[in-house]
């Protein structure tokens, strides 16, 4: 019998896909990357058309010593690496490095670890894309080149350990242009001005907000005019001027990108897009389910595809049918067509909706059941109909005055009825209005208004403005999201990003002196560039040479004419024991510590924690900020471990009404509540918007 060695990149996809093969198949992986550019050294030779200088990853010789040997006592090597850009740059290098003919069919691909996939998989073995490899090898050495110039170059003129890259450069520089629009806003006064009405024959009231005067649409932009117009309502007859009915259609979002996924995970579930991909990428590996074993559940995690395959919408029709019936079956729904799309991928699905997030429950980690079902219901509800609803739209007139109301009852759940339920309440039900109707005013208010800021970016809205931007790809969003805020350039304040004093400075002086490298425009385009590559359209090698001309001339001007800046490590509210100072706060491997200023003569340091202003519950210490080991946030007593207390929760600046204690902060938009945590006290309630 011939033996077939099968090569992936990790061990969990390893065991996964060992359970779908046939007797005489074997799977080895590679544990990631084996083969990349030095870390010591850009690796990169310029003169000789940027010929990289690839080496085996230091501690890997071992775990290639075994996949040689494991090749050679095959008959035939599968590359299974992942299907993208970075899966086609691994096999290209395992194939070279094992010395396979890269003119034979060795590769395979799948986007889901099933049987079906993988048998199809191997059917249709492939060469290696050779375009595809020089699009991630045209990206990789580009990052290359800007990170190990830019890198020493700020290590020179601003601080020791800091980094500057093609992406993560323009990404902080959107953070700080935010914080600069906020600053230089200026808040523009309005007044809204609402009537409390009712018909003399219905005690149902309805609100009716101001709309225009003498057919004109208005803001009512100072006080005066808001009294003015509050006289005009109090000396007038209030009629219906006009009445319009009509059916609202919601269409149901499509499936699930790497993006949607990232900014849907962040909003209903709290996940950063680090732990979301972390996530993603066990489900699609490979989880013990109880009765199947080790199961794919869900197709690839790194796409910006909305397609689905058939047999998933033939899947998801069946169940939809069975369970709610045909009227929810909705019609075929796609996406306008972006560029870049990489449409041999699918869309972010279960690999089958017949495993419901129930069934799989018990064999989930919770973190994971709430990200199945997730994107398991996000499947379901793309295949369903559109919720429908009842609209009137009611003009109300007084004098020269409209007011304007809206009303809207749901007709037809539609693909509402899966996850969030039901839709609107009755307090957006109208009475029967008619034109002519006289109204009954009950109340007028007038309310000071102010125009707000633009709003800092979440984790959520930033993935969303790169990708409307075209910056990076969807997969790169959350190791370079992770990468500013490691180097301080910016900082989570209540779940928003803020730049710091530092992320200011190195991107005034990126702005000044490297215009390409922190331009949104350039940045995109250098995206469709790298994108034609993979098609085969454009030169990797012409590609880096059209940009190295600039960045070089960029990169020379910039150490010839640039100033050092010096950026003071903030203070601290600690003194030292030793010697007396002040303590600052510095950043070093394994984060933020606290050290004396007078180093060399003081080498005193400390661990430093954020003090929340929240106040221990059981011991009255001070409730500081602290970083599981898994990277997520929780909040302990700076007296550990004297004191064990500890809460995943936001500590907030009010206090309980009841005990004085401090109050958290739990869930997300309109779930939003604030409790208590003193032991017998027991206070909740919703958190005012």
């Amino acid at each position: 019998m011939s033996k077939t060695l099968v090569i992936v990149e990790s061990p969990a996809k390893a065991k996964t896909i060992k359970k779908y093969l046939p007797k005489g198949y074997e799977v080895e992986a590679t544990m990631g990357h084996v083969i990349d550019l030095p870390k010591s050294r850009i690796g990169i030779n310029i003169e000789e058309d940027f010929k990289p200088d690839y080496i085996k990853i230091r501690g890997k010789a071992e775990l290639l010593k075994k996949l040689k040997n494991a090749a050679k006592k095959a008959d035939q090597v599968y590359l299974a690496t992942d299907p993208d850009r970075e899966g086609e740059a691994i096999s290209w290098h395992m194939a070279n490095f094992l010395e396979i003919d890269l003119a034979t069919k060795c590769r395979i691909e799948f986007h889901e670890i099933t049987k079906k996939a993988v048998n199809a998989a191997i059917e249709n073995k492939r060469i290696i894309d050779i375009d595809l490899v020089n699009s991630q090898q045209a990206r990789r050495i580009l990052d290359r080149l800007v990170g190990y110039s830019l890198s020493p170059f700020l290590w020179k003129k601003v601080k020791k350990g800091l980094s500057g890259g093609r992406v993560q450069s323009v990404v902080t520089r959107i953070i700080v242009d935010r914080e600069e629009e906020i600053a230089s806003f200026i808040p523009e006064e309005y007044w809204n001005l609402e009537l409390l009405l009712k018909k003399a024959d219905d005690e149902k009231t309805f609100i009716s907000k101001f709309y225009s005067e003498d057919g004109k649409k208005k803001t009512i932009t100072n006080a005066e005019e808001a009294i003015r117009l509050e006289k005009v309502v109090n000396a007038h007859p209030i009629v219906v001027e006009n009445v319009k009915k009509r059916i609202r259609y919601q269409k149901p979002p499509l499936p699930f990108t790497t993006s949607t996924l990232q900014q849907e995970a962040y909003k209903v579930l709290g996940f950063t897009t680090q732990r979301t991909m972390r996530l993603a990428q066990q489900l699609y590996e490979g989880v013990d389910i109880k009765g199947s074993g080790l199961t794919g559940l869900i197709t690839y995690l790194r796409t910006d595809s909305t397609r689905i395959a058939d047999e998933a919408v033939a899947e998801s029709k069946e169940y939809i049918i069975e369970h709610f019936g045909d009227d929810y079956l909705g019609t075929e729904k796609k996406a306008g067509k972006k560029k870049n799309v990489q449409d041999a991928h699918e869309a972010i699905r279960p690999s089958s909706v017949m495993l419901t997030p129930e069934e799989a429950r018990n064999s989930l980690e919770p973190d994971q059941y709430r990200l199945y079902k997730l994107i398991w219901e996000r499947l379901l509800c793309s295949q369903m109909a559109d919720a429908q609803y009842f609209v009137t739209d009611v003009d109300v007139a007084c004098s020269n005055l409209i007011f304007k109301t809206k009303g809207e009852t749901q007709k037809f759940d539609g693909f509402t009825r899966v996850g969030k339920g039901a839709g609107k309440n009755d307090d957006s039900i109208l009475p029967e209005l008619a034109i002519g109707d006289d109204l009954e005013r009950l109340k007028t208010t007038k309310e000071q208004k102010f125009t707000k800021p633009p709003a800092r970016y979440t984790e959520a809205s930033l993935v969303k403005i790169l990708e409307e931007k075209g910056i990076g790809r969807p997969s790169t969003y959350a190791p370079t999201i992770a990468t500013i805020k490691n180097r301080d350039y910016v900082e989570v304040e209540d779940k928003h990003f803020k730049p710091t004093e530092l992320g200011v400075t190195v991107t005034h002086l990126m702005k000044e002196y490297f215009s390409d490298v922190v331009n949104i425009s350039f940045t995109a385009e250098m995206e469709d560039r790298l994108d034609a590559v993979s098609d085969g359209q454009t030169d990797w090698v012409e590609l880096l040479k059209n940009f190295y001309q600039g960045f070089e001339k960029e990169l020379t001007n910039a150490q010839e004419k640039a100033e050092s800046v010096t950026i003071a490590d903030p203070e601290s509210d600690v003194d030292c024991e030793l010697c007396g100072r002040r303590m600052v706060i510095k950043k070093g491997k394994y984060g933020r510590f606290l050290a004396c200023p007078g180093f060399p003569d003081c080498k005193n340091t400390k661990p430093y924690f954020e003090k929340t202003g929240g106040i221990c519950s059981v011991c009255g210490g001070d409730i500081v900020k602290r970083t599981s080991k898994t990277g997520r946030t929780f909040y302990s007593c700076n007296n550990y471990p004297d004191c064990d207390y500890m809460n995943w929760d936001l500590p907030i600046p009010e206090k309980c009404p009841v005990c004085g204690s401090t109050l958290f902060q739990k869930g997300l938009g309109k779930r939003k509540s604030i409790y208590c945590d003193k032991k017998d006290c027991g206070y909740k309630a919703p958190m005012a918007e």
